[in-house]
């Protein structure tokens, strides 16, 4: 599960750097191992600032000089000002390296901090504007899913865990200032995204003994190397940890809310708040990674619509004889797979993968479910990005209330495990690159790439070239449509009206559906520019390539320059994949 960059995660980090300037303004040396040395303290002050990241991040910590870290969710600031001196005095140490001197690959990781620098000295005025809370997405949404996969190597784990449990109420009430903080200021979000939340938390206690929280603790200890009496033990203090301070948090949390909800001055886009636009302007260049305008985006968006609905038309038209196409070309609900195994389709995926990808490396995938009570408020699925010293292990997690046919989970699989999510995060991992690139995140070029490959796997799948080809043009423009909505709710101050005429162009007409992709739009704002725009900027460097390398060109060359350059923004993706 990928985070959200935001000025709220960069704040720590960037605190880090403060520090780093005096470690190392003294510090003699190659300037090649200077840098080195700068990013590795620079990882490891970072890393150990959640304990959360610090396991997720690393199985063996004290491999990387890691001990004694303080077990801690982090916190919410509000203090705009320092978050802005934290920025400045980042990027004052990160030019205080001489760029000309270092190796390649530390100049990639330089231009790379530089940029994510720059994004959240941008950002750092807007620190009340993020949103540390949204439907589905949120804080609230994904923190039970990553307590319940928080594996336990050893028995320090288990206690870090039991204790790291004691914590949630203080985590959720820095959250919970936060949000005061933003209603104060006028920036609290749309009542009926602080209902939704609301109602995720009540389903969340609702769930009493039955929550996953229970079950998940005594899979994880069943493998334990530890006397049954000690497991009984620990069972115990995790039913009692949840009963007293995870469920107390949740409620506190949703009260908290509820007090708040009406307090909100904007229940349409980011461009209605005082200087929305420019911040809207900047989350979507920090989320895609695309140095491109929003007109520009939009007019990207328009063409590759226009493109596919030609490609679709091409395929429905009338044939020369004058026969018409069947209709059965767009039914996706009698497509039956052979073996619908997710571990089978995962492995037939992967034997896919020879003529047109890098060899993967060998990794374990389980797969796992979505507690059926808690199926409405996840993803339809999600891949766990493993530890980087342990990336042979692998969990995707699939949510059978939102997957309705064979067709659906194949692509979905695609997506969250080959050639997508788990594909790209493993083989990143085998090139063994700068320690702190995997604190940064690049959400448009890690969901653009598993968007690009799921489009791709229509074409795997077992169907005929045209039904592929109408499902994947399909799927395609239907995203393209959220992410015009996207930016004409946020950029442009599309009403719910607005949205409604707009989709309705587009022969979508159901309200209700029209009104859940506008709230969760107002909820996430740019969420769905990750995927399309990312998508995008793949195609239009696929096309780069192909006029670039003429006869040299092949899929499987093109992919492994843009997985080898790894998760950056595009600009740079081009700049060190393209341009050899």
């Amino acid at each position: 599960m990928s985070k959200k960059r935001s000025v709220l995660i960069a704040s720590l980090f960037l605190t880090a750097l403060i520090a780093s300037v005096f470690l190392f303004r003294h510090f003699s040396g190659h300037e090649n191992q200077r840098f080195e040395t700068y990013t590795k303290e620079l990882f490891c002050q970072e890393v150990a600032g959640s304990t959360i990241s610090l396991h997720y991040t690393l199985k063996n910590p004290k491999a990387y000089g890691i001990d004694h870290a303080p077990v801690t969710f982090g916190y919410c600031t509000t203090d705009t000002a320092a978050i802005c001196a934290s920025a400045e005095n980042a990027l004052a140490v990160l030019h205080s390296f001489d760029r000309s001197r270092l190796s390649k690959k530390n100049k990639l990781t330089y231009d790379i901090l530089e940029d994510y620098m720059d994004s959240a000295h941008e950002l750092a005025p807007y620190a009340l504007y993020e949103e540390p809370l949204a439907p589905m997405t949120g804080t609230q949404a994904q923190l039970p899913v990553l307590l319940s996969e928080y594996r336990f190597y050893n028995q320090t784990d288990i206690d870090t865990y039991l204790e790291l449990l004691t914590k949630a109420p203080e985590y959720f009430r820095s959250i919970l200032e936060f949000e005061r903080a933003k209603s104060e200021s006028g920036l609290f979000m749309a009542s009926y995204s602080a209902d939704a939340i609301i109602t995720e938390c009540q389903a969340f206690i609702d769930m009493a003994d039955e929550n996953y929280l229970y079950s998940s603790f005594e899979e994880r200890i069943a493998g334990a190397d530890l006397p049954d009496e000690t497991k009984k033990a620990y069972i115990e203090t995790n039913s009692e940890h949840i009963k007293n301070y995870i469920f107390p948090a949740y409620a506190e949390l949703k009260d908290g809310l509820a007090a708040l909800r009406e307090t909100g001055k904007n229940n349409n886009g980011l461009c209605h708040l005082p200087d929305g636009r420019k911040y809207y302007e900047l989350t979507v260049a920090s989320e895609t990674g695309s140095s491109r305008s929003i007109p520009e985006l939009q007019q990207l968006t328009q063409g590759q619509m226009f493109s596919d609905l030609t490609d679709m038309q091409k395929i429905l038209s009338p044939t020369a004889e004058g026969a018409s196409v069947s209709s059965d070309l767009f039914k996706t609900q009698g497509i039956l797979l052979e073996n619908p195994d997710p571990k089978a389709i995962l492995t037939d995926l992967e034997t896919k993968l020879a003529d047109n990808f890098p060899k993967p490396p060998k990794v374990n995938t389980e797969i796992k479910y979505v507690q059926k009570s808690m199926e409405e408020y996840l993803s339809p699925a999600f891949y766990m990005i493993p530890a980087i010293d342990n990336s042979s292990d692998n969990v995707i997690y699939i949510n059978q209330g939102h997957l309705p046919d064979d067709l659906s989970l194949f692509t979905t699989l695609a997506h969250e495990g080959y050639p997508g999510h788990l594909y790209q995060t493993t083989y990143y991992a085998s090139r063994k690159h700068d320690l702190i690139r995997n604190l940064l995140n690049y959400g448009g070029y890690v969901e653009g790439w598993a968007t690009y490959t799921e489009m791709m796997s229509y074409y795997y799948a077992p169907v005929s070239k045209e039904q592929a080809t109408l499902m994947q043009k399909n799927t395609s423009i239907i995203l393209g449509l959220y992410a015009l909505a996207d930016m004409g709710i946020h950029y442009e101050g599309w009403t719910l009206l607005d949205a409604v005429s707009f989709f309705r162009s587009y022969g979508i007409t159901d309200t209700d559906t029209i009104e859940k992709i506008y709230d969760l739009i107002i909820a996430d704002p740019a969420n769905y520019l990750k995927y399309y725009i990312g998508y995008l900027e793949f195609l239009e460097m696929k096309k780069e390539a192909l006029e670039a390398w003429g006869d040299d060109f092949s899929q499987k060359k093109f992919h492994k320059a843009v997985l080898d350059v790894g998760p950056a923004p595009f600009d740079i993706v081009r700049e060190y994949g393209l341009k050899k």
